[in-house]
């Protein structure tokens, strides 16, 4: 039976303060939890619906997963999705490892963009484009929030993110920066001459770049 213990800490979980005392996060839904399973992340608990589990066994079997099967009211409880008929995963953290642009590289630099859906856009778009690197200021919004991992629609277990203080960084490298700007040329049609890899940063949703 599904313990009230159980509920509590799962639900702990949507609070940054806590995710970051037990270096764990939450995957929700059948897209990102599929995505998951696909991924190197390591899945600590899965709770999944009859029929998630039947869509799905192969794909669990082969990770070696034993999950839980419960009922979709007690995963709907527990989970931040108003209606969850699928499944949800109690995934660890991937540590925090710097990250650079490699030659011929494209690598987004991220300023203080604060709404998570926003982030979880930026990501899903960065993994269409091919882009699996994104560099976050600290003041960036959480990865791990779960609004944040719901928006990405899976694109979080293909894109590598690394938060630092992003003046210091950027003083470091060798590569071209680019800034993004309503002012500036539309990156559609801007002609990155004798590209050789660099950084393109997206700033602040109300204030664009810092000054800094």
């Amino acid at each position: 039976m599904f313990s009230k213990n159980k509920s509590k800490f799962i639900k702990s979980l949507q609070i940054k303060k806590f995710r970051t005392e037990y270096k764990k996060f939450l995957v929700e839904g059948a897209k990102s939890t599929v995505e998951l399973i696909n991924s190197d992340y390591f899945i600590n608990e899965l709770f999944v619906t009859e029929n998630f589990l039947q869509e799905n066994n192969s794909l669990i079997s082969k990770r070696k997963l034993k999950p839980e099967i419960i009922s979709e009211a007690n995963l709907s409880s527990i989970s931040t999705y108003s209606t969850n008929d699928s499944a949800l995963a109690v995934v660890s953290m991937k540590d925090n490892h710097p990250l650079a642009a490699d030659k011929n590289e494209l690598v987004i630099v991220l300023d203080r963009v604060k709404d998570p859906g926003n982030l979880g856009t930026i990501i899903r778009i960065a993994d269409w484009y091919g882009i699996n690197k994104i560099i976050c200021s600290e003041t960036t919004a959480d990865f791990y929030n779960p609004k944040v991992i719901a928006a990405t629609m899976g694109s979080f277990t293909r894109v590598a993110m690394y938060y630092c203080e992003l003046e210091n960084f950027l003083s470091g490298v060798s590569l071209l920066i680019y800034g993004a700007d309503l002012e500036g040329e539309n990156i559609h049609e801007f002609h990155f001459s004798n590209f050789q890899g660099g950084y393109l940063i997206m700033g602040n949703e109300s204030e664009g770049l810092s000054s800094e």
